[in-house]
């Protein structure tokens, strides 16, 4: 029975001490975007410095403390620093860029890239056709930045969109281009026999849909 008090205090103080670990996790923390009387604008996210650099990213990044995710930060400054498509143009890259440009791209620019997409059919400004002069002889990195920053009515994507895929996209534009612009003599051999031996006029109307094959690859 004397050990009884003992038994007791010992509980308490075991008691006192969860609570005090339990106040760790339950202190004082704002909110995301909460609003904060602290700084000047009123907000509780602060912007990083000028200059800052990321030290990692993705999925796992922030559990590991940095020590995964850092790759992936080099492969952007490496896809962001480019001049020009820094990717080899296979299938595989035409996909994932074929994928992006249906999900963020085709609402406006349609799936053909003429600008007439459906939203641009309810009324919002029409985008200009990749297939015009000018788009066709733009630099890739021109058709990456307007992705990244945007132009005219067109909104910043750099936030949804990462470095790599704005060039899968960018490879996925020429290969619409080429679809509606391919120079006959650039055509393989069996598509231009079958050209060549259609009449003037048919030849004419044929050569966009066989255009369109050869980017997509088919035979």
């Amino acid at each position: 029975m004397r050990c009884i008090p003992g038994i007791l205090v010992a509980l308490l103080l075991l008691a006192g001490c969860e609570r005090a670990k339990q106040d760790m996790y339950d202190q004082p923390r704002y909110k995301t975007f909460a609003a904060s009387t602290l700084f000047p604008d009123g907000a509780s996210a602060r912007t990083p410095p000028a200059g800052t650099q990321p030290r990692a990213r993705g999925a796992f990044s922030d559990s590991t403390g940095g020590r995964q995710g850092g790759t992936a930060v080099q492969e952007d400054i490496a896809a962001e620093t480019a001049q020009a498509n820094p990717y080899p143009v296979d299938l595989r890259l035409l996909e994932r860029g074929r994928e992006r440009y249906m999900i963020y791209c085709l609402p406006c620019h349609s799936p053909v890239g003429d600008g007439d997409g459906l939203v641009v059919r309810r009324g919002f400004p029409a985008p200009p056709t990749y297939h015009q002069p000018r788009l066709r002889d733009a630099p890739d990195r021109h058709i990456y930045d307007v992705i990244t920053n945007g132009y005219g009515v067109m909104v910043p994507y750099a936030d949804r969109i990462e470095p790599a895929e704005r060039w899968a996209i960018v490879a996925f534009i020429r290969a619409l281009q080429l679809s509606q612009n391919a120079p006959a003599d650039g055509l393989p051999p069996d598509i231009r026999a079958k050209l060549d031996a259609q009449p003037a006029s048919a030849a004419a109307a044929a050569a966009a849909p066989a255009a369109a094959a050869v980017s997509r690859g088919a035979p």
